[in-house]
């Protein structure tokens, strides 16, 4: 199924994935996968524990290989280019892991500085603490600036996570499990911020969920991941009008009648 945001009366692909295949020795995860992300677009890939969805993203940012198939990212073939271009590639690429990944030995400040005095030589003092005040200011956490990861709430911690991701400007993002291990309000505000960071970033985003309600509040296009395969792609509503026993389970267990 061929969908797409349209951008007036352009499409523009920003991820194109054609015939990925995945195994783990006998176990095949991934099954001739075909995927499209578009340029703006909030893309939520659903799917249950162990379907494969953070295995996707990983080879999307070339973590792990595909066995066959085409993942191409910006343009580049992401199997095919050197490791130099991937590197590159990667920080137009932001990645939010489900814990956040922060340095448990830093300041949050010290958290935020580290991607840029990596990756950016080239800036200045000033430069960097106005770039750490500013994403932090966009996810509404300027006052933990000083604070441990330890000092911090689970929604606080994701919060400061996208935080860090945001800081060197990536042009795609993609989030696995956000509201993974958060109570219902602090997932709520999660999901305003992404589609907050989209608007005000101008973010293309994959967001690795199995939660329903983060995926119906943030996805403009939906598609759940069956088997191994991009069976049902849509809006919410198109993805979870069936009678497929294998995705009415997984509506009625996040949404109880």
């Amino acid at each position: 199924m061929e969908t797409g945001r349209t951008l007036g009366s352009i499409t523009e692909k920003v991820i194109e994935i054609r015939g990925l295949n995945k195994s783990f020795g006998s176990l095949q995860v991934l099954k001739d996968v075909d995927l499209d992300l578009y340029k703006g677009e909030n893309l939520v890939v659903l799917g249950k524990s162990g379907s494969g969805k953070s295995v996707l993203i990983k080879i999307i940012v070339g973590l792990l290989s595909p066995d066959s198939g085409t993942v191409i990212v910006q343009g580049k073939h992401v199997d095919k280019i050197t490791y130099k271009d991937l590197l590159a590639l990667r920080l137009k690429v932001g990645f939010l892991f489900q814990n956040g990944a922060l340095y448990d030995s830093m300041t949050v400040r010290e958290n935020l500085e580290f991607p840029l005095v990596r990756n950016r030589k080239t800036l200045t003092h000033n430069e960097i603490n106005h770039a750490v005040e500013e994403v932090l200011d966009a996810v509404g956490l300027i006052e933990t600036i000083n604070q441990m990861p330890s000092e911090l709430s689970g929604g606080q911690r994701k919060r400061v996570g996208i935080a860090r991701t945001l800081i060197l400007q990536p042009e795609i993002m993609l989030y696995d499990e956000p509201t993974a291990g958060l109570d219902p309000i602090t997932a709520i505000d999660i999901n305003r911020l992404i589609n907050d960071v989209r608007t005000r970033f101008h973010t293309s985003s994959i967001v690795i969920t199995h939660d329903l309600t983060c995926g119906k509040q943030v996805g403009d296009r939906i598609a759940m991941l069956l088997d191994g395969r991009f069976e049902r792609q849509g809006s919410f509503e198109e993805v979870f009008n069936t009678s497929d026993k294998r995705v009415k389970p997984f509506y009625d267990y996040n949404f109880i009648q």
